[in-house]
């Protein structure tokens, strides 16, 4: 059968792309490989979002955007894309499971990112339940605990000086002497009174019963391990976009994010991308939305032009 728009990922960017290009009586595809929703399906709770000024489960966020593109129109399907054939003017889109083959007159890259893991013992374990990897989502829950954050970067540093607003200490914990975040960041961190450093340390064990409650690291220098009482890990050693299906199709910068244009082209024709997958600044659910909208514009403009 052939779509006029297939959308592969089923986070804010694919599920307000759907939403877009649905209203526009575009005949859309969204193909996610797991839940609906992306890691926002994973966050307990939403507080930065605009309209919820109480808040909302991520789960209950992604249900909503879910239901939202599904009643104007969008069809969604589960399946993990194998390979996608650009080439010709229609596009062809072949899943792993079935090796079932969809065409579509244009495609919406939106399958975004997945946080890089340290892979210690209780990490996967307690994901969700003091270990996290978003401090503007997961901050609030850690009023006067104790967190750590793992990292030396700009991010981790940026969202250690983030989660002082609510925790009554963090420890950053990085595993060289110094940090890698730029200079203004750093002073920043140094001259906070709520903020204590851990160097030449590493995470061996994160520790507890029904949620964290200690962090178990050890110091590659002198080989020293030390348990740190916490009740919160964030974790800011990177993320990994998920584009390893689409080497060779468009270009990627060096981390691996789809390089687009503002309104959301690839070096494809015909191919779009939206969300965490791309290259840019600020990866939110607002920005995906935006991106997602973006690109699902666009490509109606390209199918018009072009069909």
């Amino acid at each position: 059968m052939l779509y006029d728009v297939v959308i592969i990922g089923g986070g804010p960017a694919g599920l307000t792309a759907g939403l877009y290009t649905s209203r526009a009586k575009l005949k859309t595809l969204l193909i996610e490989k797991g839940l609906t929703g992306g890691q926002v399906a994973t966050t307990e709770f939403v507080e930065n979002y605009p309209g919820f000024d109480e808040g909302i489960s991520g789960i209950e966020l992604s249900r909503k955007m879910e239901a939202q593109a599904k009643k104007f129109g969008t069809e969604i399907i589960q399946g993990t894309v194998q390979h996608i054939s650009s080439e010709e003017k229609i596009k062809k889109i072949t899943l792993e499971e079935n090796q079932k083959t969809y065409e579509s007159k244009g495609i919406i890259i939106a399958t975004g990112a997945h946080p890089k893991y340290i892979g210690v013992e209780g990490e996967s374990k307690f994901r969700g339940r003091g270990v996290s990897y978003c401090a503007t989502c997961d901050g609030a829950f850690f009023k006067g605990d104790k967190i750590a954050v793992i990292g030396g970067g700009d991010s981790a540093v940026e969202e250690a000086i983030f989660l002082t607003k609510f925790a009554e200490l963090v420890y950053i914990v990085h595993r060289r002497d110094k940090l890698r975040a730029i200079k203004i960041t750093q002073g920043r961190a140094f001259v906070n009174t709520k903020i204590k450093f851990i160097w030449d340390s590493i995470v061996k064990k994160i520790d507890g019963e029904d949620s964290v409650t200690a962090l178990h690291i050890k110091n590659v220098k002198t080989g020293e391990e030390s348990v740190l009482d916490v009740q919160g890990v964030f974790i800011y050693i990177g993320y990994n976009p998920n584009t390893e299906f689409l080497r060779g199709l468009v270009k990627l910068n060096g981390n691996n994010h789809i390089i687009t244009d503002d309104h959301m082209h690839t070096s494809a024709p015909g191919v779009f991308a939206a969300g965490d997958v791309r290259s840019k600044g600020l990866k939110q659910i607002a920005t995906a939305v935006g991106d997602g909208a973006m690109a699902a514009v666009t490509i109606e403009k390209y199918i018009e032009e072009n069909f």
